[in-house]
């Protein structure tokens, strides 16, 4: 008997979790993670991936023009290179448990309290993959904050004046990248440099941080766009802020969002232990899965052709 009411609990619970995931829901969260993320506003995006990889051309040599020497003179020769580029996508999840009394309860809407969850956790796993390198899948770039610094391309807070020169200097971090022939477009740090940021000033003590006056408009620095993660994902005592040119940092979505409803798994902790037994606990879970693709382009420069790096990170003082 207990067998049967098992079997019939574990057919109503899939029926009623799987109506409340309708196709737009799936649709929307696509829509809203490079949103949820702060680092996928920055980078560019590049039309959804009909495939599990993707390529693009990049420059990996650039052509050369030369004076003549004389009306006689034999004219030069010159070629360009173009490399490839390949984006893979690979698979991001998260499980969302759900008791089922919550389920059973008519009054709750239960995708308006998951959905903001799921979109945060999946922007969050992007952001450390890219930047930090955090359970970042192979086919991905080396961490962004990784390569800058293996790229000489970091400076340590106080070795300027201040914290401008840190930043917008001539040892600053924008000059690093600068040096290498890309443009600075864009910034991203945690939250708690905001504070550090907003008291800038520059040689005739103006302020050159702008907070945003508008809901939904970006903040600036020196014009240029700078977002702020304020999960506790970004790693103060590696980098502090992160510049470049993020056109060079691109990614496409697979549009394959799934789902999948679990009634009896077991759901572990990364260090093994169990955090739910979903039979035993009268629950359920939701399981979402997406599948992007990124790619960090060095394309070929006149000033350090392709071994320079389009981006450069603030690091912390190190302590004494």
């Amino acid at each position: 008997m207990a067998q049967n009411a098992a079997t019939d609990a574990k057919a109503i619970l899939r029926t009623n979790a799987e109506a409340l995931i309708p196709l737009e829901i799936s649709n929307e969260i696509i829509k809203e993670v490079p949103l949820s993320s702060k680092l996928l506003p920055l980078m560019k995006r590049l039309p959804n991936m009909s495939a599990k990889q993707r390529t693009m051309p990049i420059t990996s040599a650039l052509a050369n023009a030369y004076f003549l020497n004389g009306d006689t003179d034999n004219k030069k020769t010159s070629n360009a290179e173009w490399g490839k580029l390949t984006l893979t996508a690979e698979e991001l999840a998260v499980i969302i448990p759900i008791p089922e009394a919550v389920l059973d309860d008519s009054t709750f809407d239960i995708w308006g309290e998951v959905k903001p969850q799921i979109v945060e956790a999946l922007g969050i796993a992007i952001d450390d993959a890219i930047l930090f390198g955090t359970n970042k899948p192979a086919s991905w770039p080396e961490a962004i904050v990784t390569q800058a610094k293996a790229k000489n391309h970091s400076v340590e807070a106080g070795t300027g004046l201040d914290i401008a020169s840190d930043i917008i200097g001539e040892g600053g971090i924008m000059a690093k990248v600068e040096a290498d022939g890309y443009k600075v477009n864009g910034f991203i740090a945690d939250s708690t440099f905001q504070a550090t940021l907003r008291d800038l000033r520059d040689k005739n003590n103006n302020p050159i941080y702008i907070s945003a006056l508008t809901v939904g408009a970006p903040d600036t620095l020196l014009g240029r766009r700078i977002d702020y993660d304020n999960s506790g994902m970004f790693a103060t005592d590696e980098a502090l802020m992160i510049c470049g040119d993020f056109s060079k940092a691109v990614y496409s979505i697979r549009q394959d969002v799934t789902y999948k409803v679990l009634t009896e798994a077991i759901i572990q902790n990364t260090d093994g232990t169990i955090a739910y037994n979903l039979a035993q606990q009268d629950m359920v879970a939701l399981r979402c899965v997406m599948r992007l693709g990124v790619q960090v382009a060095i394309p070929a420069t006149r000033r350090k052709g392709t071994s320079g790096y389009p981006f450069a990170v603030l690091t912390p003082k190190e302590s004494t």
